[in-house]
């Protein structure tokens, strides 16, 4: 374990580190609601409450969150993710935009659920595409604490849109990670599409309804273990 746990440690040390002057640029907090019915690996039907915090400073961006799930079978879990990421940019004092290129990132992620952990080290960007109001590409290397270790792509993306005057939200990641000799090869395409009714109840933070689609093959590594589940999702901003 401390081995694996070595190279987030020094990131986090690293953030610690950093000038007194940081700013905080922009924070979002937020409280969903999933109900789903085509679970793979267990129950598969499901109730997931989701509590997220993201946040952006002149040093970089974190974004938590952590799932609270409850089966029919009355069988529950927690699992949360953090995932910090430094601003090459800040760090060294330097424009590293280029292109589509805002800025290049030391990112790392922690992974835990029930009885295990896992830790992502790795390099990103954050990538300035039209339309959207943000789009973000990280390449890791996992330390698996059950399988072998593997490498990773993760995508992550927000596109705000309007139909007449409502106000819609297409989000979402993508995870792919390579295969070991004890895990396959893993894509997990997971988006919502969310309306604000926040607007028309006059909330003055979003509160958007909608769906959530899991497109996920060989989820956690299992050979021919797909999931596609669709979820009804309420999702509260504060």
């Amino acid at each position: 374990m401390k081995v694996k746990t070595t190279a987030a440690l020094t990131l986090t040390a690293t953030m610690i580190s950093t000038p007194a002057f940081a700013e905080q640029l922009w924070s979002d907090f937020s409280l969903s609601y999933l109900k789903g019915s085509d679970y793979e690996v267990g129950d598969p039907d499901r109730q997931v409450v989701t509590v997220e915090h993201a946040s952006g400073h002149n040093w970089g961006d974190t974004f938590f969150f952590m799932d609270r799930l409850k089966s029919d079978n009355g069988d529950t879990e927690t699992y949360f993710e953090l995932a910090p990421r430094l601003s090459l940019g800040y760090l060294t004092d330097s424009n590293l935009s280029f292109g589509p290129v805002k800025d290049v990132y030391l990112a790392g992620t922690w992974e835990s659920g029930e009885g295990f952990d896992n830790y992502l080290t790795g390099v990103g960007v954050s990538l300035d595409v039209p339309g959207f109001q943000y789009f973000n590409a990280n390449i890791y290397h996992v330390s698996n604490d059950t399988t072998d270790d593997n490498e990773q792509l993760t995508l992550t993306w927000g596109l705000p849109f309007n139909l007449g005057s409502a106000e819609l939200l297409y989000d979402g990641f993508i995870d792919w990670s390579t295969s070991g000799s004890n895990l396959e090869t893993e894509m997990n395409f997971t988006s919502q599409l969310k309306w604000n009714v926040g607007k028309v109840m006059g909330t003055k933070s979003p509160v958007y309804v909608g769906l959530e689609y899991a497109y996920w093959n060989n989820k956690f590594g299992i050979d021919g273990v797909d999931e596609r589940n669709p979820a009804l999702l309420v999702k509260w901003h504060f």
